[in-house]
């Protein structure tokens, strides 16, 4: 059996969880991880997010802000397994942070708050866990608040999210007050005994939450039996089902990702978390526990596996690149063998030989180096300079070609100019190495202005970045109001050739393709023309004329979304045929063939959820409604009312200065990134007109 030694302790692989927090902005994940790591005894003082102390929200604007920006990895022990933790951040424009840290965990646990229930963003992380197959357990926060409710979240999930929750454990009240939880496999109370929430027992459970409890046994050992034999088997027969084989078959069918445990409790008062870490011993999967890691092999382009073992051959996935003042360290995902420092590995995107200089293991911005790692584990390398999120690593023997994590397209974009002439230099560089971070953060130069955009998730998100120019690489820049990102697509087939012909002297220029353009969610090239009408040599140059005329799109300048470009046919002069002369015919070809292909722009909408009082509902929903809001739900609480829409992310800026206006300050928004969609013939008129001036 393979062990590794941190902290001198001696941890098989499947005592190892990889596992990721995750939820809605504010659900409290950082606040959960920090008493995860005081009880494990990783820290010894609770940090707290309001004061700016959280272990975890270590970049100073998360100090400032309150939020999570980045993802942070840190390693717990608890019950003798090792715990890889990875907290995520919640504000949709973070979301990539998400999408990749999901892509190389084991299991998740998703927060929600009690009092919100399931939000926008809850149900965003959700499908994105779903996207991998991830197990999760869920955990209903904040209970100790006015207007929570524990069983109306649960109710939630099940619509809202359409899954199966189990409930393991519900909150016991008493005198209206939070004070502990009913154990539903143990069929026990607990309750919290300190300040801290260091010292926790059980009780037998009190008489007035004797029946729910009773109730919610039946009904897990219900669920229970439609997935496991034994427990069915048990059943029927009258038997016995101890808390013992329960627990054995949670852990079996959540693994599998049929059901998702919930327990209840409150963060910050320091109730439950102890029962969220047993859950992630007891039910969230070892790497030996999920199914190996599948790609292709770029030799053979077959399939391959590869197994979570130390003696298969070695593969990772980079997920994360982060630059520090000694460099660029790569995040990855051993998924199996294992690698030493000092050893050569392959690049399989690049191709590219890299030495890893130094292996490194985080708990937020503190580093342990170590000597090796092996498969399940996570951790960070230095020494691979060519190495971008989504790259696999390998041996040179044995490459495996893992599939990328998502990544999500911007939606908002604004001009950069430093303010003096040595700023440009030091620009430049800024925006590569944030661009190498951040997937979602692009950079393109405008061809008519000359002005250098820069493209993200949204406001915050550009704000950070910027910000982090300005203190991390002393750039002094200034940046334009923001703009949407919109698109452009074609809605039906055309076809078109372009020529570019140039007799100079002795030796001329020549190039001739036809080219159909047809509509597709995806760009896609095809090349169907033979060798005798375009030579293969010639392929890459009309390729990259066919990226450029996509990256200003004929009917506005915006990019052109999806859409399968083929390449029927063309032809070859021996003589004066050139790379540049095909570049050129290709750009031409496409604008024509683009204009007759009935183009359209396609703008980003956003899905809106706004929290308000009810004496504010008439006047916001007016407004949203003037916003060209397609409203998708309105729910009746208590105290306030939810309103759920999609709207045009170009009728949102300055939108929570708008809510805080009709609602005194009371009313919060959320929103997110939907869709692209086409816009209404009526507002396409009109932005036709102001792009031509009239």
């Amino acid at each position: 059996m393979s062990y590794r030694y941190y902290n001198r302790k001696e941890v098989p692989i499947s005592d190892i969880r990889n596992i990721g927090i995750i939820a809605h902005i504010d659900a409290g994940k950082t606040t959960l991880t920090e008493r995860i790591l005081y009880y494990s005894g990783r820290v010894h003082q609770m940090g707290e997010v309001d004061e700016g102390s959280a272990a975890m929200d270590y970049m100073d604007q998360e100090k400032e802000r309150g939020i999570t920006i980045t993802s942070a990895a840190t390693t717990i022990y608890w019950k003798n397994k090792r715990v890889n933790i990875i907290d995520t951040p919640g504000h949709v424009d973070f979301t990539m942070e998400v999408e990749r840290t999901l892509r190389v965990l084991d299991g998740g646990i998703v927060i929600f708050s009690g009092v919100e229930g399931v939000e926008a963003q809850s149900e965003t992380v959700w499908r994105q866990a779903d996207r991998y197959g991830l197990p999760r357990i869920t955990f209903v926060n904040k209970l100790d608040r006015k207007g929570s409710d524990f069983f109306r979240t649960v109710e939630m999930m099940k619509d809202k999210l359409k899954v199966i929750p189990l409930v393991i454990n519900f909150p016991m009240f008493f005198n209206e007050e939070l004070n502990g939880l009913v154990d539903i496999i143990d069929m026990k109370g607990w309750v919290w005994k300190d300040e801290k929430g260091v010292i926790y027992e059980s009780i037998p459970i009190p008489d007035e939450f004797m029946n729910k409890s009773r109730e919610l046994k039946e009904e897990l050992i219900d669920k229970l039996s439609l997935y496991d034999d034994e427990i069915m088997a048990k059943y029927l027969d009258g038997e016995e089902i101890t808390p013992l084989i329960l627990k054995k078959a949670i852990r079996n069918i959540t693994i599998r990702s049929n059901v998702f445990p919930v327990m209840g409790g409150a963060a910050l008062r320091n109730i439950g978390v102890q029962k969220v870490m047993d859950a992630i011993i007891d039910y969230l999967p070892s790497p030996l526990d999920v199914t190996p890691a599948t790609g292709v092999n770029p030799v053979t382009n077959k399939v391959e596996m590869r197994e979570n073992k130390p003696e298969d051959p070695f593969s990772a996935l980079t997920f994360k690149i982060l630059t520090d003042p000694h460099g660029k360290l790569a995040f990855v995902r051993i998924y199996s063998g294992k690698i030493k420092k000092g050893q050569r590995v392959i690049n399989v995107n690049t191709g590219k030989k890299e030495r890893i200089s130094k292996i490194i293991l985080i708990h937020a911005n503190k580093m342990e180096e170590v000597e090796e790692v092996e498969a399940g584990e996570i951790a960070a390398l230095r020494g691979l300079d060519g190495v971008v999120t989504g790259h696999t690593l390998t041996m040179e023997e044995h490459p495996i070609l893992l599939e990328p994590p998502q990544v999500p397209s911007p939606v908002i974009f604004t001009s950069i100019t430093p303010r003096t002439l040595a700023d440009q230099e030091k620009l430049t560089v800024a925006l590569d190495k944030m661009n190498e971070e951040d997937p979602t953060f692009k950079v393109r130069k405008d061809v008519n202005t000359g002005e250098t955009l820069i493209y993200g998730m949204g406001e915050l998100h550009l704000e950070v970045i910027v910000e982090r120019i300005r203190r991390e690489f002393s750039v002094d820049a200034r940046i334009s109001t923001p703009r949407v990102s919109y698109k452009e697509a074609i809605r039906q087939n055309a076809t078109a050739e372009g020529k570019f012909i140039r007799q100079t002297g002795t030796k001329g220029q020549y190039g001739h393709v036809i080219l159909t353009l047809e509509p597709s969610e995806e760009f896609e090239f095809i090349n169907k023309a033979s060798q005798n009408e375009v030579p293969f040599e010639f392929i890459d140059a009309i390729k990259e004329g066919v990226e450029e005329a996509r990256y200003s799109g004929s009917l506005a300048g915006y990019e052109v979304s999806g859409g399968r470009v083929i390449l029927k046919g063309g032809s070859y002069n021996e003589e004066d045929s050139c790379n540049i002369a095909y570049k050129i015919a290709a750009t031409r070809a496409f604008k024509e063939a683009y204009k007759k292909a009935n183009p359209i722009i396609l703008e980003p909408i956003m899905k809106v959820e706004v929290t308000i009082q009810k004496e504010y509902f008439g006047s916001v929903l007016d407004d949203l409604n003037s916003k060209r809001a397609d409203i998708q739900s309105v729910n009746h609480r208590e105290d306030v009312e939810l309103i759920d829409a999609l709207i045009p992310l170009s009728n949102l800026f300055g939108y929570a200065t708008t809510l805080r206006s009709l609602t005194s300050g009371r009313g919060v928004h959320y929103m997110q990134f939907e869709k692209y969609q086409p816009m209404q013939d009526k507002i396409f008129e009109k932005k036709m007109k102001e792009l031509r001036g009239y």
